[in-house]
């Protein structure tokens, strides 16, 4: 053992250049490891490309939600020149990783004279910082953002399409058979995996799937109950399909140690005086407006922070939320303009509604409506007594917020595996069961007529009965898992075991 054995224990996370689905739950890790005793740094890398938010950066405000977590931005390298490049974005930021390795090691060894650097935790597409802890020989752990089901069909990617003369694009909708998941369109895999093998961004997206199963163990944003079926096969593989399936990945340990979300602040009754008046004033809109709601009588549509839908979309969505004459809460962003990766990740102003929605739109649903610009406190919202069901764009952390919530959702992918994640939160057989689908999403395109059939149908609490016994059974599982002997905190008791198992192996 060294002699930093009397030093605090801290465990390093780097989420890098990761959005708010990366970084949230990172955070909430390492609120996790200080429960635990352990100090914990979340190292953040500025993001190369401007936010879309047009108020506070997601950073400011998970900082500001974390205040007992330090969060240490590496000293800033010259971003890509986006505009200028023919290559992907996805590959110039994964080169601009790989330079920053330098600053990430300058930084980790300025902790260790007054700390015991225990562990390194990197987020699953900064596998470049997994060789910063190599150099230290400091075990290093990967984080998954995204859940179990989702990693288990991914990591079986790169084996399907090695020695492919075509990309996987050619099987359209065929449901692929994947261990470990209910059968999965091939459509709905993350769209780059879909392209040619020897594509740059396919060889790279396989090529950081592999990498990141390189580590001494892998850390999941889920709960075991929730996706059990793939869990077991992660957990597993020698003795299943799986062992074939992914090839020459061979698997570490996985711990789940989710749902990893948002507490927010709707501990409080803001309805029966609880809160002071300067916590009433520094509530976001939505929630006041939602205290006046009945219960269970809102629908919220969020769409997370980079759905920006065009506005002919908008414009759908707002003639369904109409006639469907239920109360609404609606986050609405700019549109991008066109659907192009650079232009989406580009900063936008403060959406114009009176533009965008129809005329005289807001007018005529005043009283039972509101449309929130750009951002709304999704946690708090979900949690409020008023909501009674989510559209949603599946993305991992909302839907992990809507089960903990105990709302049912209505599932809208828009981009990246959030298909995937459609699939897993609609199937009951092997899935979470816990949303349906809004039609013609796939396309592109959902119509007025069935958004404000799905609304009216998910509202009605007789119709949409067998959905909300599922969703509120997965909310008990959900806290259940969190509470002490719940299978979150026994794995994450059991990592930080393995860790000290690890330092001993290294002679640490």
């Amino acid at each position: 053992m060294d002699n930093g054995d009397s030093l605090k224990k801290t465990v390093v996370l780097c989420a890098g250049a990761g959005g708010i689905g990366h970084v949230g739950p990172m955070a909430e890790l390492a609120e996790a490891f200080l429960n635990h005793g352990y100090d914990a740094t979340v190292v953040l890398i500025e993001p190369p490309i401007a936010s879309s938010d047009s108020d506070s950066t997601f950073i400011d405000r998970i900082a500001a939600s974390h205040p007992s977590i330090p969060f240490h931005v590496l000293p800033p390298l010259p971003p890509p020149d986006f505009a200028n490049s023919d290559e992907h974005p996805f590959l110039l930021v994964v080169d601009l990783l790989r330079r920053y390795n330098e600053p990430l090691e300058s930084f980790l060894r300025s902790i260790v004279p007054r700390a015991r650097l225990h562990a390194l935790v990197v987020d699953q597409f900064y596998v470049q910082a997994i060789d910063v802890g190599g150099t230290l020989d400091v075990p290093v752990y990967t984080f998954v953002s995204s859940g179990a089901s989702v990693l288990a069909a991914l990591i079986q990617i790169p084996a399907m399409v090695a020695g492919r003369e075509t990309g996987l694009k050619e099987l359209g909708d065929t449901p692929l058979e994947l261990v470990g998941v209910p059968p999965m369109p091939a459509s709905h895999l993350v769209k780059d995996l879909l392209e040619h093998p020897e594509e740059a961004m396919c060889r790279a997206l396989a090529d950081i799937l592999t990498r990141s199963m390189g580590t001494h163990g892998v850390l999941v944003n889920t709960f075991e109950s929730l996706e059990s079926r793939a869990v077991q096969a992660l957990r597993d593989p020698l003795s299943s399909r799986l062992s074939v399936a992914i090839g020459q990945i061979v698997l570490p340990p996985i711990y789940c140690v989710g749902p990893l979300i948002g507490k927010g602040s709707s501990a409080k009754d803001y309805r029966h005086g609880e809160a002071t008046e300067a916590e009433r004033h520094l509530r976001h809109e939505c929630l006041t407006w939602l205290d006046a709601q009945p219960e269970r009588s809102v629908v919220f549509l969020c769409f997370g922070s980079m759905g920006a839908l065009p506005e002919t979309q908008l414009r759908e969505i707002a003639v369904g939320l109409e006639r469907s004459n239920h109360r609404f809460l609606w986050v609405v962003r700019t549109p991008a303009g066109r659907a192009d990766l650079k232009k989406l990740l580009e900063r936008r102003g403060e959406p114009d509604l009176d533009a965008l929605l129809p005329e005289g739109f807001m007018e005529r649903t005043k009283g039972r409506g509101l449309v929130v610009k750009s951002w709304a406190p999704q946690p708090e919202v979900l949690r409020h007594c008023a909501t009674g069901a989510f559209v949603t764009h599946c993305g991992w952390n909302s839907a992990l917020e809507g089960v903990a919530a105990g709302t049912p959702m209505l599932c809208w992918p828009l981009y990246a595996e959030q298909m995937m994640n459609k699939v897993l939160m609609t199937e009951d057989d092997g899935g979470m069961g816990v949303g349906v689908e809004m039609e013609g999403y796939a396309a592109g395109f959902v119509g007025a007529g069935e958004v404000e059939a799905k609304v009216r149908w998910v509202m009605d609490a007789e119709r949409s009965r067998e959905l909300r016994a599922r969703v509120a059974a997965r909310k008990r599982e959900a806290e259940a898992a969190l509470m002490i002997g719940g299978s979150s905190q026994v794995s994450l008791v059991q990592f930080l075991s393995d860790v000290e198992t690890i330092r001993e192996h290294l002679g640490k």
